[in-house]
């Protein structure tokens, strides 16, 4: 494929292995934080070839799944109310909330529509416009100014029958949480390409230097990935704690201004709750005061309630890298994509996705204990 052939390439490939064999001399543990580098580790078996003892821990980098059942259940209840056309993306139909999920309210009748982009939604209210146009956007710092620019030109253009419902969280906030607790094993960090494509790298050096880790900003292929893991390792060997970009044909240290100016214009930090990790402070975005016309919690008066997790699911290790998906009693069993307990097993960037769809036949000892 033009452009992707040689982060594909198996010569290139297997010679970061053999550099990272030959540099590595502890047991190190890594994370990535994105789901998109999860799928990519499980699906090409890059956790296989490394060396014995190290670890690959995924982290809570899945939009999606770490949406929680509050902000769910807010999306069935728009999607059910009889002038609303609620339009999302795809891997937020089947995330169930607390009682059912969007496919199930859309196939007994709900206005529920998948669209690709918060502008799809836009067309949908233009054309419309006796109908209230509900965009459910979720993601992190790379989602949400293309989600802002649709608010923004819905109040440029008048259109009053569009409104967002926004659950948009912050990377750093979430890592700096996960690194701060007392059963931290992260040694390095793969920190998200599309994430600093859009914020850059500011944030980084300071969780770089706050709690001593080394860091690369990683791609998505499985030669940015071994890349990224070869320059982490580098710098674990020789005790630096510094902030690389591996993914510089996409990542700018300063991000891309454009999209930082769109989205601080329409969207605010606020506290979030993270599904699995519980409530962060400063960890979300919401939409500003000034454009509360297209702010859809506002505008339908969406009270926040609290909703517990399933008792069986245990996606909060999962997000937080204290377990993996074979170690689930229900994985593969009672919960599988047609029947999921929770988001990581439907989420197009889950790792229960990734493992149920690439490993679900290797031994659940092997799958947890990364044998090689």
């Amino acid at each position: 494929m033009k452009h992707l052939d040689e982060y594909r390439d198996e010569k290139i490939a297997n010679a970061l292995v053999a550099k990272l064999k030959s540099k590595a001399t502890k047991p190190w543990v890594l994370m990535e934080v994105c789901g998109g580098q999860t799928h990519t580790l499980v699906r090409y078996g890059i956790d296989g070839l490394l060396p014995a003892g190290m670890e690959m821990i995924h982290g809570p980098g899945c939009p999606v799944c770490v949406t929680p059942l509050e902000t769910i259940d807010k999306a069935l209840t728009l999607a059910e109310m009889p002038n609303v056309i609620l339009a999302t993306y795809g891997d937020m139909m089947r995330v169930p909330g607390s009682t059912t999920d969007l496919l199930h309210v859309k196939a007994k009748g709900g206005n529920v529509r998948m669209v690709y982009s918060p502008l799809d939604a836009l067309k949908i209210a233009r054309e419309n416009p006796s109908r209230e146009i509900v965009f459910f956007g979720v993601g992190f710092e790379t989602t949400a100014p293309p989600n802002a620019a649709a608010v923004w030109q819905a109040g440029r253009q008048g259109i009053t029958n569009f409104s967002l419902l926004a659950s948009h969280v912050l990377v750093p906030p979430a890592l700096r949480a996960l690194l701060s607790d007392s059963g931290n094993r992260v040694q390095g960090l793969i920190a998200p390409g599309h994430v600093c494509s859009i914020v850059g790298l500011d944030d980084y050096h300071s969780i770089a230097h706050e709690f001593h880790l080394p860091i690369v900003v990683g791609g998505f292929e499985p030669v940015d990935l071994l890349e990224a893991i070869v320059l982490l390792v580098d710098q674990l060997e020789s005790g630096r704690a510094e902030v690389e970009n591996q993914y510089s044909r996409s990542v700018r240290v300063e991000g891309n201004p454009l999209a930082q100016t769109m989205l601080t214009d329409v969207l605010e930090v606020c506290d979030r709750k993270w599904r699995g990790l519980g409530e962060i402070p400063k960890s979300g975005l919401k939409v500003r005061a000034k454009y509360a016309a297209w702010d859809a919690e506002a505008k339908f008066g969406l009270a926040d309630k609290f909703v517990e997790e399933p008792k069986e699911c245990i996606s909060a290790m999962i997000l937080q890298g204290r377990k993996k998906p074979p170690e689930c009693s229900a994985f593969g069993v009672r919960c599988t994509p047609e029947r999921p307990l929770g988001a990581p097993m439907v989420s197009s960037e889950g790792a229960c996705a990734a493992y149920y769809q690439y490993r679900r036949y290797e031994s659940a000892a092997e799958l947890a204990g990364g044998a090689r």
